[in-house]
């Protein structure tokens, strides 16, 4: 039987819940991934921030504001619309993690088998796991991605 730690990422990117949306972002763009888990000080995992948590974050704030009806900044956008766009980005990155992250997590441990961690991810609906320790320390992640390798890779 397989369990989460045998398949999990191991050196996993995380970001600190006292950081703003900005630090996030970067490590999303910089990675190329969709989420990471949000930690405290003492690298408990308090929340999970996703591409998706951002961009409901600033639809609800009304962060880009809807200058037409595809989004697109062309040649012919008008000054003002860049300036409140900018200004939209700005406050976005300046916002705190702990304000846009799903503050409900779904853990496993790391002897948790590899079906039940499919299971959950189904159930909930999530794309990513965190790998914590009995006192919620963040050993790694478990991707849907990683899940998919895992099963490419055995035999049945």
């Amino acid at each position: 039987m397989f369990l989460a730690e045998d398949i999990m990422t191991v050196s996993t990117i995380s970001v600190s819940k006292n950081n703003n949306v900005k630090a996030a972002l970067d490590l999303l763009a910089e990675h190329n991934i969709s989420g990471l888990p949000v930690i405290d000080e003492k690298k408990k995992v308090v929340g999970i921030i996703s591409g998706n948590d951002i961009l409901r974050y600033s639809h609800q704030k009304n962060v880009l504001p809807k200058t037409s009806s595809s989004f697109w900044v062309s040649p012919y956008t008008e000054s003002d619309d860049i300036a409140v766009i900018r200004s939209g980005f700005e406050v976005l990155h300046r916002t705190a993690i702990e304000q846009v992250m799903t503050k409900k997590v779904f853990t496993v441990k790391g002897d948790t088998p590899v079906s039940d961690v499919a299971k959950l991810m189904i159930s909930k609906t999530i794309n990513r796991v965190p790998v914590v320790d009995d006192a919620g320390i963040l050993l790694g992640i478990i991707s849907r991605a990683d899940l998919v390798k895992f099963m490419a890779g055995t035999e049945s």
